[in-house]
């Protein structure tokens, strides 16, 4: 799923494509941007995309209890020591 976001007239505005949208949403993207270099009230456009079938919660979370992370390389040697 892909969404174009952007500001017109100091409005935020948005628009919705599904997951086979993308050359849509870069098509409607690339619109907006060559009203914004003529000289229309656009501007923050940008593309954000989500993956409805993501297996995992999105964000930042602590890894669980049973994770053990070890280092496996040494840190890089400083000039002079």
């Amino acid at each position: 799923m892909y969404t174009v976001y952007w500001t017109e007239d100091g409005a935020a505005r948005s628009r919705t494509f599904d997951g086979h949208g993308l050359s849509d949403a870069l098509a409607c993207a690339e619109a907006l941007r060559r009203r914004q270099h003529a000289g229309e009230p656009v501007s923050f456009v940008t593309i954000a995309s989500e993956d409805p079938a993501q297996v995992g919660r999105g964000g930042v979370a602590d890894p669980p209890a049973d994770y053990a992370w070890v280092k496996r390389r040494p840190p890089p040697r400083r000039p002079g020591s």
